[in-house]
């Protein structure tokens, strides 16, 4: 079948091949690496990899992708029999053999980060389930300050939530461990800010510490070269760090004041918009932030949902926001494990059982790609 698909394209310019092969899926196009050398080091290019997710990614909207962790050294799988679950939206089960216990916030590039704290023989491994591309990163200071102090009896603090995006101008990717330094032995300083660098393979601080605490109950999301948390101060703040820069910046106070109960708010990227959920039952407001006006930035309120119509499937929980789907169909999730996958039609105000997995501790939206950071 390659010798015949190859044959019929070897008089073609390499550029219409090239057009050709960016509209291939991530698995026909490993397979056709072995075709020619000439295939395989046009599908290596970086400039090739970012024209197929651009095309890809323009088709339809991210898939879902399950992940779930185990010690069984089954090799890394993810699941060849996807769950379809409408025209523009399909679940994946990534199965990986680690300890680690806790998945970031979205993928990148197609990029997903597992992590954990605790465990001196594990810390962050970066993966890319299409290509099964892993890499396992050195513990951070964070990770060891907090087995240290586990171990001695002491550790009192909260557990440390990772990042993990893309220095849009350098197109390196990094992830972050940003963390307020109280409880830590770090008290002269309000935050302290790991960033890992690939061409190092070494964590290092960053200098400047983040003007306020960081409300660390909330996972930091990734959105055009920054990453944003809450701030834990009188009145909530939206926090960015730029990933070129490696500098803070609070860009606004969140449409909500003093967060009480951490569960009650979050945040998410929506049709490539920063927004905020703010729960209060049995009502779920979902805002977005508006930045026509340049410097001036304000929220918007994008839709409200009723959560007594969701009780089935989150109890009184409020839903996390993934993605927009079809411009008028926003897709959530509920919250811990065994997360089923909800549609709220935005036109008719109705909600769906989209999906509910068998497994999982955590989930991400995801689109399949050949990157690396390496």
């Amino acid at each position: 079948m390659l010798k015949r698909f190859s044959s019929s394209v070897e008089l073609l310019p390499h550029d219409v091949v090239e057009l050709i092969l960016k509209r291939l899926p991530v698995k026909s196009l490993l397979r056709f690496m072995s075709v020619s050398k000439t295939w395989k080091l046009t599908i290596e290019t970086r400039s090739f990899q970012e024209r197929q997710l651009i095309h890809h990614s323009q088709l339809r909207g991210p898939d879902i992708l399950f992940v779930s962790f185990g010690d069984d050294d089954d090799g890394l799988n993810t699941d060849p029999g996807r769950h379809v679950l409408d025209s523009s939206i399909a679940a994946y089960t990534l199965w990986f053999p680690t300890l680690c216990m806790s998945v970031c916030h979205g993928s990148c590039d197609g990029l997903v980060c597992l992590y954990t704290v605790y465990n001196p023989s594990v810390s962050v491994v970066v993966v890319n389930p299409a290509t099964r591309w892993h890499h396992s990163l050195p513990l951070a200071r964070i990770q060891q300050l907090s087995i240290e102090k586990i171990t001695s009896g002491s550790f009192g603090s909260a557990c440390p939530i990772l990042g993990f995006g893309k220095d849009k101008l350098r197109g390196t990717y990094k992830p972050v461990f940003l963390y307020n330094s109280y409880g830590l032995g770090l008290d002269n300083v309000t935050t302290c800010c790991e960033v890992f660098d690939f061409s190092t393979k070494l964590w290092r601080y960053v200098r400047t510490a983040a003007p306020y605490g960081i409300n660390f109950h909330h996972d930091p999301v990734h959105l055009d070269g920054s990453l944003y948390w809450f701030t834990y101060c009188a009145e909530t703040k939206v926090l960015s760090f730029d990933l070129h820069t490696e500098t803070f910046q609070v860009i606004c106070e969140a449409p909500f004041s003093h967060v009480h109960d951490p569960h009650s708010v979050s945040m998410c990227v929506l049709d490539n918009c920063l927004c905020v959920s703010t729960s209060n039952w049995p009502t779920q407001d979902i805002w977005s932030l508006d930045s026509s006006g340049g410097n001036m930035k304000t929220w918007k309120k994008m839709c409200s949902i009723d959560l007594t119509t969701t009780l089935d499937w989150s109890g009184k929980h409020s839903l996390l926001a993934i993605a927009i789907l079809d411009k008028n169909k926003l897709l959530l999730r509920s919250r811990g494990n065994y997360q089923p996958l909800v549609i709220h039609d935005l036109n008719t105000k109705s909600y769906e059982l989209l999906f509910r997995p068998d497994s999982g501790v955590g989930s991400v939206c995801y689109f399949q790609t050949l990157f690396s950071p390496l």
